[in-house]
C-alpha cells in the first residue's frame, strides 16, 4: 500500500511541474455541487491543487438551487437554447441564490479544508461586465460577457486565496445580469491566460450520439465543435458547454475539458494522471 501511494505521487510529479504556477479555471456545477461526498472530493482536489502551486479559479452556477427557489415562490423555470429565461423577479432570485447562499457555502467548505477562499460575483470590482444577450431573442436579464477586469483575481491569487466566482455579471448601468456559468468561466479563462478550462458536468463527456454511450468523444478541435453545434449534433444542454470550450480555445486557452463531475476526484484524475478523462477541446 505505501508503495502504491508513492508510485501514484511519482506519476503525478511531471504534471505538478507542468502546472505549478499556472492558472486553471474550473466551472463547478451539476451533481458535484449537490452530493456531499462528491462536494468534499472537489474541495480537497482544489486544496491539493493550491498547495502544489497551481492557481485554481472556481466559477459556479447553481441551476438546481435556483429552480428550487423559483418553485417555492410559484415560478416555473423556463429555458431557451440552454439559457434561463430571466425576468426581473427571476434575476433577484438568481442573485440571491448564487451570490448569497451557494457562493458562501462553497467558500465555507474550502475554508474548512484548510485553505483561504474568497467569494465574488461579477459585480465585485467590475469583474464581469455584460451586455444583454439577444442571440436567442429577448429572454430577459440574460447577459453576454463584454469585458473582464481580472485585476481582483490576480490580487487574490497572489495572496494565496482561491477565488470563488458566481456567474452574476453587471451592465454599464449597474443592472445585474444572469450569465451562463460555462460562458463566464470561458471568458475568465481567456482574460487570465489560463492553462486550462475545465467544465464539470453530469455526463462522461461529449457524445456524438447521446443515446449511444459508445460514441463518447475523447478529443475534438474547436472548429469541429463549432460544426457539431451548427449541425445540431449535440444535445441542447451541451451547447453552452461546447460553445464555451470552443470560444476559450479560439481565444488562446491551450486546452478545454468537459469532465464527469459525478466521478470522485475527477479534477485530479484529469490533471495528474496519464489517462485523463472526459472530452478535450483543442
Amino acid at each position: 500500500m505505501p508503495e502504491q501511494i508513492a508510485a501514484t505521487l511519482i506519476q503525478a510529479l511531471p504534471y505538478i511541474r507542468i502546472f505549478a504556477g499556472k492558472t486553471i479555471v474550473i466551472k463547478y456545477g451539476g451533481n458535484a455541487m449537490i452530493d456531499e461526498v462528491l462536494k468534499k472530493a472537489v474541495m480537497r482536489d482544489l486544496v491539493l491543487m493550491r498547495l502544489v502551486g497551481i492557481n485554481p479559479i472556481l466559477v459556479h452556477g447553481g441551476g438546481p438551487e435556483i429552480n428550487e427557489a423559483m418553485k417555492k415562490l410559484g415560478k416555473e423555470p423556463e429555458f431557451v437554447a440552454g439559457r434561463r429565461v430571466t425576468d426581473a423577479e427571476t434575476m433577484e432570485i438568481v442573485e440571491m441564490v448564487l451570490t448569497g447562499k451557494t457562493n458562501k457555502s462553497i467558500v465555507a467548505h474550502l475554508n474548512s479544508e484548510g485553505v483561504q477562499a474568497v467569494g465574488l460575483s461579477g459585480k465585485d470590482a467590475n469583474l464581469l461586465i455584460a451586455t444583454k444577450d439577444t442571440d436567442n431573442g429577448d429572454i430577459g436579464f440574460v447577459g453576454k460577457i463584454a469585458h473582464v477586469n481580472p485585476e481582483i483575481i490576480h490580487t487574490l491569487t497572489n495572496g494565496g486565496y482561491i477565488p470563488v466566482i458566481s456567474s452574476v455579471a453587471v451592465g454599464a448601468d449597474g443592472q445585474a445580469y444572469n450569465v451562463n456559468a460555462d460562458t463566464a468561466a470561458a471568458a475568465l479563462a481567456v482574460a487570465l491566460h489560463a492553462e486550462k478550462l475545465i467544465l464539470m458536468t453530469d455526463v462522461e463527456g461529449l457524445y456524438k450520439d447521446f443515446s449511444d454511450k459508445s460514441s463518447l468523444v475523447s478529443e475534438i478541435t474547436a472548429s469541429e465543435a463549432r460544426q457539431w453545434i451548427e449541425g445540431g449534433i449535440v444535445d441542447k444542454g451541451m451547447i453552452p458547454k461546447l460553445e464555451a470550450c470552443a470560444s476559450a480555445v479560439e481565444d488562446g486557452v491551450p486546452r478545454a475539458h468537459i469532465l464527469d463531475g459525478r466521478r470522485a476526484h475527477a479534477l485530479l484524475i484529469e490533471l495528474f494522471t496519464d489517462s485523463g478523462i472526459g472530452t478535450m477541446v483543442r
